[in-house]
């Protein structure tokens, strides 16, 4: 396989046209923004452990029936995908009250929900990314009504797979944000990463944050984060 043009450049990744069709390759940075961009740094080492991690997790939901874009892992910061045309929407899931929704709705951080939540944003960060319900998803034709409850479905399934796999690492899966897409034929796939880029990772014991909240809260260790929830996933071979 050829790596051809670049075809876009976001805020963690770079996505580059290839000689086949149907397939791209993902390049990830260690460009690190928080705030829709208004905060931006560098994590050095990001890249490579979130395209790593994001393989591994990819590989992992494939086995439990969640159909992914991951194709091949070619090195530490690229991988070939299926191209897809993304669906416009973050899909939030959420086990425990942190980040925003603490801020919303005026509560403490920690609380464990007895459901999980499940909530939609619009990707767009010129409009700070705004909640969106399915009706408003439904009225602007971003998705189709058997679209919105299959990725609905998909999210809260790899929410159950990922949750006990990252209890049994001793870590909370606090939430995350997925993002889909369609692929040629029209199938709904899990697309983007989960890394402690997109997800929020706590320690079962000590509640310590292992995630990009470090870098969003300047608290500091935000490396030492990302390279614990490695070698937590990895082990020895991170």
């Amino acid at each position: 396989m050829e790596k051809l043009e670049q075809m876009y450049e976001g805020k963690a990744k770079k996505v580059f046209a290839t000689d086949e069709k149907d397939k791209v390759i993902v390049s990830y940075k260690d460009d690190a923004t928080a705030g829709d961009g208004a905060k931006r740094g560098t994590i050095v080492g990001k890249g490579a452990i979130n395209n790593r991690m994001t393989n591994f997790l990819m590989q992992l939901l494939e086995k439990q029936g969640v159909p992914t874009h991951f194709v091949e892992e070619l090195d530490d910061r690229n991988t070939v995908v299926k191209k897809v045309e993304i669906v416009p929407l973050e899909v939030i899931i959420r086990n425990i009250s942190a980040g925003s929704f603490a801020k919303r709705y005026g509560v403490e951080e920690g609380i464990v929900f007895d459901e999980p939540t499940l909530e939609f944003s619009l990707k767009n960060d010129d409009l700070h990314d705004p909640l969106i319900n399915r009706y408003h998803v439904l009225a602007l034709k971003l998705a189709t009504k058997d679209e919105l409850d299959r990725i609905s479905e998909m999210a809260f399934k790899v929410n159950e797979v990922l949750k006990a796999y990252f209890l049994k690492l001793n870590v909370k899966l606090v939430d995350f944000k997925l993002e889909f897409g369609r692929t040629q034929d029209g199938s709904i796939v899990l697309a983007d990463e989960i890394s402690p880029d997109t997800c929020r990772f706590w320690d079962a014991d000590t509640n310590e944050k292992l995630d990009k909240d470090r870098f969003r809260r300047d608290m500091g260790g935000v490396e030492d984060a990302y390279k614990e929830m490695m070698h937590r996933v990895f082990g020895e071979q991170a």
